[in-house]
């Protein structure tokens, strides 16, 4: 087309047709691609703050997982969207997944993770963190936990048990408390 030019790089928004499918929250509803698969169903959920601690109530979350026999090119889907609510919160229905193999092919192995990417207003592009489990072993030797020196860094990376099968991260965009976010 002639004249066209390109356009300048927006943050996130209005254009929130990503997240017409609330049904994506959930990967093992019957008409997904994971049907037939739930052997022990869990659900991940938090609340999303800004730095002043308000809820960032127009975000979307992605969450990308290995199945629970720790493949991604399993018979498991793992991948899920939802948006936040009026409280900023999230939630996903999912299955556990398993220990991932190190990086690079080495002997080690990284601890059962969900990866979580939040896309919000004011922010060119989306901040990229993970999610564990507490009370893992594996995660004692985590490549990326034993990375992150402080341990109240790495505790904003560590999901709590509710029950049996509720696990809670809260995310924290910046300030106190701020969740370690991954270059990427």
């Amino acid at each position: 087309m002639s004249g066209a030019r390109a356009t300048a790089s927006q943050t996130a928004g209005p254009y929130w047709h990503l997240i017409d499918h609330p049904e994506w929250a959930d990967l093992l509803r019957a008409d997904g691609p994971n049907a037939g698969l739930a052997t022990s169903r869990i659900e991940l959920a938090g609340r999303i703050a800004d730095g002043a601690g308000s809820p960032v109530t127009d975000a979307m979350v992605e969450i990308w997982q290995a199945g629970p026999d720790g493949r991604y090119d399993g018979p498991f889907h793992g991948f899920g969207r939802c948006a936040t609510d009026r409280e900023g919160r999230y939630r996903f229905v999912t299955l556990r997944p398993g220990p991932v193999p190190a990086a690079g092919g080495g002997n080690g192995w990284q601890a059962p993770h969900v990866a979580l990417s939040i896309f919000a207003r004011g922010l060119l592009k989306p901040l990229v963190t993970r999610l564990y489990f507490a009370g893992e072993a594996l995660n004692e030797t985590d490549p990326l936990l034993a990375a992150i020196a402080e341990p109240e860094r790495r505790a904003t990376l560590i999901a709590r048990p509710e029950g049996a099968a509720r696990w809670v991260l809260d995310l924290r965009l910046q300030g106190e408390g701020e969740t370690v976010f991954l270059e990427i």
